[in-house]
């Protein structure tokens, strides 16, 4: 996915985190559903995605087929995805899966931080382990003649111990993977997940080494700016000329010379 769908999931997950904090795994299995309907209906994917229709026919749309089905929230999560502009019909759906499993994924981080990727993490490596080690396996939740319930019920078997949001994933991989393998979209939720953890991860580079104490200090000020516990990795970086620039996910805090003589010049340059 690139160019205008990339940006409009992009703004979707940014809208996301604002529904995340009192969200459930139900959010992320209706939005799952919401994908079924649309890989159902080329018609429907088609007209939420004619850059002709205006963005409150297509939200229109999407009320008339989910108002009292699904929660308000999920029914704005998907009003809001209709609303943007998208490169192909099939991007619309694409984008809403990445959509609800990231909501599923969050409502792991949320319940039990970082601890909670990893866990999430590790159902969804083992789970592939034992699939990918087994062609018996993977006839089988390929199967066409298998019913879905069949394949989901083969699947929790395999990993009885999962979390929620572990089994809610895997099934939905087994029952709906969209023209992949199981395993291989269990691949890209795992994906996913290694991008929530980079949240838990501060990446610092420095001119020098820090002392004990200012590493304790960054570490205190980086928690409070960001509310949770972060694992902070340090590097040394002649380079930035004193300062010193962070990393957390997709966010760069730089507060280093260099960058504010850039931006001096680009001032100046007006």
């Amino acid at each position: 996915m690139a160019g205008v769908s990339s940006e409009s999931l992009a703004a979707a997950l940014t809208s996301l985190e604002t529904k995340l904090a009192h969200a459930s795994l139900e959010l992320s299995a209706e939005l799952f559903g919401a994908v079924e309907v649309l890989d159902g209906n080329a018609g429907l994917r088609r007209a939420l995605t004619d850059p002709a229709r205006g963005a409150q026919d297509k939200a229109g749309l999407v009320a008339s087929l989910l108002r009292g089905k699904v929660s308000v929230t999920a029914e704005s999560t998907v009003a809001e995805l209709a609303s943007s502009r998208w490169s192909s019909a099939r991007d619309i759906g694409d984008a809403l899966e990445t959509v609800a499993a990231t909501a599923a994924i969050a409502v792991a981080e949320r319940q039990d931080g970082s601890a909670g990727l990893e866990r999430l993490e590790e159902d969804l490596f083992a789970f592939i382990r034992v699939v990918g080690s087994s062609h018996d396996l993977q006839r089988a939740l390929d199967d066409p003649q298998a019913s879905t319930e069949a394949k989901r019920a083969l699947a929790l078997r395999l990993l009885p111990n999962a979390s929620a949001a572990s089994a809610l994933l895997i099934r939905q991989a087994v029952s709906a993977p969209r023209g992949l393998k199981p395993i291989a979209l269990l691949e890209r939720f795992v994906e996913l997940v290694a991008k929530r953890q980079e949240r838990w991860i501060a990446s610092v580079s420095v001119t020098r080494d820090l002392t004990t104490e200012q590493l304790a200090r960054l570490q205190a000020g980086l928690n409070n700016l960001y509310g949770r516990e972060l694992n902070i990795n340090v590097e040394i970086d002649p380079a930035l000329v004193g300062g010193i620039r962070v990393k957390v996910g997709d966010e760069v805090v730089d507060a280093t010379i260099a960058t504010r003589v850039s931006d001096l010049r680009r001032r100046l340059a007006g």
